[in-house]
């Protein structure tokens, strides 16, 4: 079994209310058994421990924590998590956050670094230029907004590896590719990934609002002519994609971030939810493992 890395879905809830959430598209029929009051937690955190330790003998070592909330404000939770990687026969070693950045500050950064164990954090924009754009797509509460350049400051102090994760809106609309590299550069990123937006088909609201403010179609074709002319192809991912090296930045261009399409030859990534089971897909129930 080819995985690419292990999705742990870090429960709780989210300050933001993102108007493309991927997670308000559905409703969620996963309960968690990792918090539940009065619940059997000794055994399903086992279980959850075991399906790690399932992901590791496959040959994955890739540990992305993520959540359909934001997973730092869970830091109880992170801080179990750190103590059932350490317990396992083969540790993760390669750990990432995907983040929006929202409750970080440096002491919080230092801690993911030296308690949780994070080497990579994945910082999720929809606008990298702009904070108060970002928050307002973001729909973080007053008080929350996220500094960008404040932040990517503070990740690169705790020598962390900072990947910007670009949630393609209609706010790059108008800035040319080469200025999205520049601007990455600035921040002192060290890699940059361009996703596509998601919509379920449902006609839900943040269906319609991905509809409305996606980047122009036209990006994508621009992007690639960008990164084939300027940069050079490092590898491919498992489940199809290249990475390149573009004017000093890992680069992925991630056209199907939901892992929708089920005839690629690998298992993108693995999903481990707080119910302890482990998923294939992040849209279908039907996908679990077991």
């Amino acid at each position: 079994m080819d995985i690419q890395s292990l999705s742990v879905v870090v429960p709780g809830g989210c300050p933001n209310a993102c108007a493309f959430c991927v997670s308000r598209m559905h409703d969620s029929p996963y309960p968690n058994r990792m918090e539940e009051p009065g619940g059997d937690r000794a055994l399903y955190e086992r279980e959850f421990q075991a399906r790690m330790a399932f992901a590791r003998d496959n040959g994955c070592n890739n540990l992305l924590l993520t959540g359909q909330g934001e997973p730092v404000v869970n830091r109880a939770f992170l801080e179990r998590l750190a103590l059932w990687n350490a317990g396992l026969a083969k540790p993760f070693r390669w750990l990432e956050l995907q983040t929006s950045g929202v409750t970080l500050d440096p002491d919080g950064l230092r801690w993911l670094r030296t308690t949780v164990g994070i080497s990579t954090l994945s910082l999720s924009l929809s606008d990298q230029s702009d904070s108060a754009a970002n928050a307002y797509i973001n729909g973080t509460p007053p008080g929350m907004e996220v500094d960008i350049d404040a932040l990517c400051l503070a990740v690169k102090k705790q020598d962390l590896t900072l990947r910007l994760s670009l949630n393609m809106t209609d706010r790059y609309n108008e800035r040319p590719v080469a200025e999205l590299f520049r601007r990455a550069r600035e921040l002192g990123a060290d890699q940059v990934t361009f996703r596509k937006l998601y919509g379920s088909g449902t006609g839900c609201a943040e269906d319609r609002w991905v509809a409305e403010h996606s980047v122009r179609p036209g990006f994508w074709d621009d992007a690639g002519d960008y990164v084939r002319s300027r940069g050079r192809a490092l590898e491919t991912l498992p489940f199809g994609a290249t990475r390149w090296s573009v004017d000093g930045l890992s680069t992925v261009l991630d056209d199907d971030c939901m892992s929708t399409v089920g005839d690629k030859p690998a298992i993108r990534y693995l999903i481990l939810r707080p119910d302890a089971r482990l998923y294939t897909k992040w849209d279908d129930p039907a996908s679990r493992l077991f």
